[in-house]
């Protein structure tokens, strides 16, 4: 029988190896293999959580894409959407060890990797149709033009199925030709949201508000359902079309050991409980809790949490 989805979301998987010792990673010579990317750490969070997830990308024909597979088959998540590209390399980074909470330098080895050549033709209806819920990042937005129209189309389809759809900006500014194009492009995408989950740096920069209701309503206004904030330290704010707004304190971290990983807990959080048909508040507040989770540990998803280790919390 096929399996029906809960979620479905599309984008890039690489190697990620993460120094064991501290300093510059040109003086590291320790590392643990480990699986990124900030689309499959959400599918990761939301099937540790029991959902149904499919996710969607290329990974080349080698051994870091085989890792990629072997890693969507022990986390429990749908790989009928991959691709296995012998033309393109799987990408790769290097993550520098940090236990202080400051940020981990990355360095990334992704140019012409085989998720970079996502497009159109990756959009299989039949798939798509048996989820109920997209998740799109501005991760993947990034990638290529190909990877774009890909995003594009998908929002598109699930939108004319009514189906809900939920969108995290997470800025690469790097991986795009402008400030503005990255602004256009992704605001896009936005507004075809349900949800909308940007951070409050990266909301002013995509709205030009200064304050958390300029942001949420600049959505709004263009007919986004929810918008949800993330202020850091402070926890999240949240408005929705109805006009009900509030303000979820974050949860208590004693030690903040690695940021990576935090707006993808928040979304885990966020989706899974609004999903289960729980409020916007408590889907804020599940969402300031995993993303609470994520920050404690090295690595950008060993902290997401089963929905036994949830409920310890």
């Amino acid at each position: 029988m096929t399996r029906q989805l809960d979620v479905i979301t599309i984008g890039e998987a690489m190697a990620m190896f993460v120094a064991q010792q501290g300093g510059a990673l040109s003086q590291v010579d320790r590392f643990i293999k480990r699986v990124a990317g900030a689309e499959l750490n959400v599918a990761t969070g939301l099937a540790r959580l029991g959902l149904n997830v499919g996710w969607v990308s290329r990974v080349g024909d080698d051994s870091f894409g085989h890792f990629v597979l072997e890693t969507l088959r022990r986390e429990g998540i749908d790989a009928a959407g991959v691709t296995l590209d012998d033309r393109y390399p799987t990408g790769f980074q290097l993550k520098s060890k940090v236990e202080n909470g400051t940020d981990p330098i990355v360095e990334y080895f992704r140019k012409g990797s085989a998720a970079s050549h996502l497009s159109t033709a990756d959009f299989h209806s039949d798939y798509f149709a048996r989820a109920r819920h997209l998740h799109l990042s501005g991760v993947a937005a990034a990638l290529s033009a190909g990877s774009y129209a890909l995003l594009e189309q998908a929002a598109c389809a699930m939108k004319a199925q009514g189906k809900t759809l939920s969108f995290d900006p997470n800025l690469r500014p790097v991986l795009w030709r402008s400030e503005a194009e990255m602004v256009e492009k992704l605001n896009h995408l936005a507004v075809q949201a349900d949800w909308v989950l940007p951070g409050i740096g990266e909301g002013i920069i995509l709205t030009g508000q200064r304050t958390p209701e300029g942001i949420a309503d600049f959505y709004l206004h263009r007919g986004v359902k929810v918008v949800m904030i993330k202020t850091g330290a402070d926890g999240a704010w949240f408005k929705c079309a109805s006009g009900e707004r509030g303000t979820v304190a974050a949860a208590k971290v004693d030690n903040v050991v690695d940021t990576v990983g935090a707006g993808d807990g928040f979304a885990v959080g966020a989706i899974s409980a609004l999903l289960e048909g729980k409020t916007v508040e408590q889907a804020v507040r599940r969402g300031n809790r995993i993303g609470s989770l994520a920050i404690q540990v090295q690595g950008d998803s060993e902290g997401l949490p089963t929905r036994e280790t949830l409920g310890e919390y």
